[in-house]
């Protein structure tokens, strides 16, 4: 099950099933099965920077911060959490000249994908990642 929480007043998604099936869709694409929870938390700069310190010992603003629960034992089962900061994707989306929207969905897909095991802290890595992202964003169009 995905679950969508806000840890803000002034954003909610519209229409969050919409957002959920896409989700929903990358994972089966992905070869994975929702047997737990996924939890999209969104939250401002003050709380994400919060997350940063306290769990990955990071002191700076990011736009998106994902925490994996699964185990070994369930393979392609998905369990975790991932921290969106609103305000990152706001100015995240006024320097890239993208659309609020795309921006969000792009992070979504992001942190999603590292629950599935991707990752971008190398440069193959974040091609590969980017490349994923592009293929998501273009199946998800609206």
């Amino acid at each position: 099950m995905i679950n969508i929480f806000y840890e803000i007043k002034n954003f909610r998604i519209k229409n969050e099933f919409s957002f959920i099936n896409e989700i929903n869709i990358l994972l089966n694409n992905e070869g994975y099965i929702i047997n737990n929870n996924i939890n999209y938390i969104f939250c401002n700069d003050d709380f994400i920077l919060a997350m940063n310190k306290k769990y990955l010992n990071k002191n700076f603003y990011t736009d998106v911060i994902a925490f994996s629960y699964s185990t070994e034992s369930l393979k392609f089962s998905i369990l975790g959490d991932i921290y969106i900061s609103i305000d990152r994707i706001i100015e995240n989306s006024k320097k890239w000249n993208e659309f609020f929207l795309v921006e969000l969905k792009r992070v979504m897909i992001h942190g999603v994908l590292h629950l599935v095991g991707y990752n971008d802290k190398k440069k193959e890595d974040r091609k590969l990642m980017k490349k994923k992202e592009n293929f998501y964003l273009d199946l998800f169009q609206f």
